[in-house]
């Protein structure tokens, strides 16, 4: 697609009600496939060799898609097209201990933790052209949202896709775990995340379903234990995300982990915009055209 067109398509008014349609027309596919035109390599990030992919015209501004735990750089392989299409370089990566990052982790005989996440992203950011369009997906948005508070000249938007939305005890907001989510260890929780993928407690679809239950064969199981306790320990940087000048969006599903009234609540405390979509806690895999259409409202008005 030319730069002409391009730019006249993100100056096309698009009705919402198209958008949905879109979404619920999407098909059943094969998530291991990436889209035509998908670049693989590997980051040597501080934490070790990072899988990752690229997908757009090098020197187009870039997106950077981060997945989050027991996820991967497929989670966005219907969002990253609409993206490139319309003018940008999207890249993601698997983060340390994570499907085809398993290997990527902390020296011996030390934890998966927040400062290792971090540093392994602003890696990513600083490898190319800079301020970046960041999205950060459920526990990889606490990631991203350390990374702005340390360093915000390196974002150019944050996005925050289903992010636990309160610091500290992260797990105390949700559904199903909130009351007594305070006594489970981490192994547990982690357990009973990896039950419900398995046993599709969330009725996907086979397609999807297969990757998600693929990526356990390769997933370091510490890494989950011990992310899952880091959100029991989440630093409170909203002051610092409020403060930061760059411009913010917070995206949910109607039917999130977390409940709507609390995304509702950080998006007012840190001065972010919010969007919800009829969905699940995976907007950008079952509503990726209306996610795309607010990403590029967003990065249109970014730095």
């Amino acid at each position: 697609m030319s730069l002409r067109v391009r730019q006249q398509h993100r100056k096309e008014p698009i009705r919402p009600d198209r958008l949905a349609r879109l979404d619920a027309a999407l098909p059943d596919l094969d998530w291991t496939i990436l889209p035509p035109g998908t670049e693989r390599c590997t980051f040597p990030a501080p934490s070790g060799n990072l899988a990752a992919i690229a997908l757009g015209r090098t020197g187009d501004p870039r997106v950077v898609l981060v997945p989050g735990a027991t996820g991967s750089k497929e989670d966005f392989v219907l969002l990253a097209p609409i993206l490139a299409d319309a003018g940008y370089r999207v890249e993601s990566f698997d983060l340390a201990g994570q499907y085809e990052s398993a290997t990527a982790g902390p020296a011996a005989g030390l934890p998966y933790d927040y400062d290792l996440f971090v540093a392994d992203l602003i890696a990513v950011l600083e490898s190319g052209r800079t301020p970046v369009h960041v999205l950060g997906y459920s526990f990889a948005g606490l990631v991203t949202e350390l990374g702005l508070a340390r360093r915000p000249e390196l974002f150019a938007s944050l996005v925050l896709l289903t992010t636990p939305p309160q610091p500290g005890q992260t797990f105390r907001g949700v559904r199903w775990l909130g009351p007594v989510s305070g006594l489970v260890p981490p192994h547990v929780i982690a357990s009973l995340m990896i039950w419900g993928i398995v046993t599709n407690r969330n009725h996907t679809r086979p397609g999807r379903l297969a990757l998600a239950r693929l990526r356990f064969g390769y997933t370091s199981r510490s890494s989950l234990d011990e992310i899952m306790g880091l959100m029991k320990h989440t630093p409170d940087v909203r002051r610092h995300l409020a403060g930061s000048g760059v411009p913010m969006l917070i995206a949910v599903g109607d039917r999130d982990l977390w409940k709507v009234r609390l995304h509702r609540r950080f998006a007012r405390r840190i001065g972010a915009e919010l969007r919800i979509y009829p969905a699940g806690h995976s907007p950008c895999e079952t509503t990726p055209h209306q996610l795309a259409h607010d990403l590029l409202a967003l990065y249109a008005r970014g730095r």
